[in-house]
């Protein structure tokens, strides 16, 4: 495990790597339909109990008193940023901080206006999870100015030096857990096939998509390249797979006109690679209104309460769990560690470019929820209960 300075962080980045998955990615606009008004900073969700807490409130506690830490989420409109804010705001004042918790409606002008509002009040540290990687460069530059240090929390902050750090999951391990799922469940190392796919990606606006993308292809290639996997619809690349938003709507509508135009007439699907559990949704309501042949393996990520229901119904195969108490717990660690002066966390320095140079990053590891061990991975942790799943 690599530790990093705070202070040694201002002045030297690592080179950067030869392969960044971002180059040449053109992201698209984005444009919200959230009510754009400043949220309170009570989160919608109770945060699931953590374990960790203990850990993380030994962690930063000699650094909290009289410190105030700024949390931007997104949106509360998706299930898993309520829990990480409810996590992180209980995490965080356990561990004696005082903590300002914002959700910005998906709106990017309302996220802006938020985190001025952090830094004018006198946070003593940013965690930001971004709602579009390009969106914060000039509110970043004043909180660089005013000397505060920044988080980007699992969404990576493109094309600006504000950035100290970054947590998050394994991106790429997300994508590559979901292709094993597949490769396992269909045999593909002895099976004939050829098996018929369809891929619903991610938001180009969100830098962990391409990731997620990634990681499922590289390793589902090498199946593609024997013939074993095609893909009726002939959509493969990020750009035309992609789902603006991550909106179930709109991967329902995408995923009705593949069914309508390749499996209409019987053609057998037997693989859905989506990217996160609400593009999963859009999808399975796509199948259930359009599609009569055998049920095809559904991915997802995320284990929303409605997706671990649809896998305890055979509607949905599998998800990834990314439990966000883990990620939480780390961050609060490092907003310990910065506030201490003390080394600062870290285990993966040659990854994440975000156009200024590599942003040292603590990886946690995803792991995959099924119908068959979803009790042990959720239930049995404390992460859900099973009235949550009824």
């Amino acid at each position: 495990m690599k530790t990093i300075n705070f202070q040694k962080q201002h002045t030297e980045k690592p080179a950067s790597p030869e392969k960044n998955f971002f180059s040449g990615l053109a992201l698209l606009p984005r444009s919200g339909n959230d009510a754009a008004t400043t949220t309170t900073t009570e989160p919608a969700a109770e945060a699931p109990a953590a374990d960790d807490a203990a850990a993380a409130d030994d962690a930063a506690a000699p650094a909290a008193t009289g410190k105030k830490v700024g949390v931007s989420m997104p949106t509360k409109d998706l299930q898993r940023w309520n829990q990480d804010g409810a996590n992180m705001q209980a995490q965080l004042e356990a561990a004696g901080y005082e903590v300002d918790l914002q959700y910005a409606s998906n709106q990017e002008e309302t996220q802006v206006s938020q985190i001025e509002n952090m830094i004018n009040s006198g946070c003593s540290v940013l965690v930001i999870a971004a709602i579009e990687a390009n969106s914060l460069s000039t509110v970043l530059e004043n909180a660089k100015s005013a000397g505060i240090p920044v988080i980007a929390y699992d969404r990576l902050i493109m094309n600006t030096d504000a950035i100290n750090y970054y947590a998050t999951f394994d991106n790429y391990k997300v994508g590559a857990t979901q292709a094993k799922y597949i490769i396992d469940t269909l045999d593909l190392d002895n099976a004939a096939g050829p098996f018929n796919m369809e891929i619903t990606a991610g938001d180009p606006g969100d830098n962990n998509a391409p990731f997620f993308y990634n990681g499922a292809m590289d390793t589902l290639q090498p199946y593609i390249d024997a013939g074993k996997i095609v893909i009726p619809s002939g959509q493969v690349d990020f750009a035309t797979v992609g789902t603006p938003k991550w909106d179930t709507a709109t991967a329902q509508s995408r995923m009705e006109n593949i069914l309508s135009s390749n499996y209409a007439d019987g053609t057998q699907l037997d693989i859905c690679l989506c990217s996160n559990d609400s593009t999963s949704l859009g999808v399975q309501n796509a199948l259930a209104a359009n599609y009569t042949g055998d049920y095809p393996i559904v991915a997802g990520q995320d284990c929303d309460k409605e997706n671990v229901k649809k896998m305890i119904a055979g509607k949905q195969s599998m998800s990834v769990f990314k439990d966000t108490r883990t990620l939480a717990a780390q961050v609060v660690k490092m907003v310990g560690q910065i506030l201490s002066g003390e080394e600062v966390e870290v285990n993966d320095t040659t990854t994440y470019d975000n156009g200024t140079g590599v942003i040292p990053s603590f990886l946690c590891e995803p792991v995959f929820a099924s119908a068959d061990n979803y009790k042990e991975l959720l239930i049995d942790s404390g992460y859900y209960t099973e009235a949550d799943l009824r």
